[in-house]
């Protein structure tokens, strides 16, 4: 087995992974939660950190993708509606930070969110 980790995804809160990693776990695919304990101690920290990291070895990846795309919620608007990308049209987007300056890196919070589809990669500008 590989002991390289690579990251399906991330996410803000540690209830929204949980149910992903029981379900790989079910399937018998070992998984890692990188900076688990640190956001449960301080919620407030999820955005700094970027979140809770899914991590998978390396040879379970592409059954470990298959299962994860099953069973991960996308990008919803406030009306509950899925976010759907301006470019290709699908509704399989996700929330995006690219942190690309120093002062994002710094005080993400106060970067304006972004979503990336899952389908083209296209990155949406803020939504208002």
């Amino acid at each position: 087995m590989s002991k390289e980790l690579v990251t399906l995804g991330s996410f803000e809160f540690l209830t929204d992974v949980q149910i992903i990693k029981g379900r790989l776990e079910a399937e018998g695919i070992a998984v890692v939660l990188k900076d688990e304990n640190t956001v449960s101690i301080e919620p407030f920290a999820s955005n700094a950190l970027g979140g809770i990291k899914l991590q998978v070895y390396q040879s379970d990846k592409d059954k470990a993708l298959e299962i994860f795309n099953e069973v991960r919620s996308y990008a919803v608007d406030d009306n509950g509606d899925f976010i759907k990308c301006p470019n290709c049209m699908a509704t399989r987007s996700e929330v995006y930070y690219s942190r690309k300056n120093i002062f994002h890196k710094l005080f993400p919070f106060f970067e304006s969110k972004k979503y990336r589809c899952l389908n083209c990669n296209f990155i949406t500008k803020p939504l208002k």
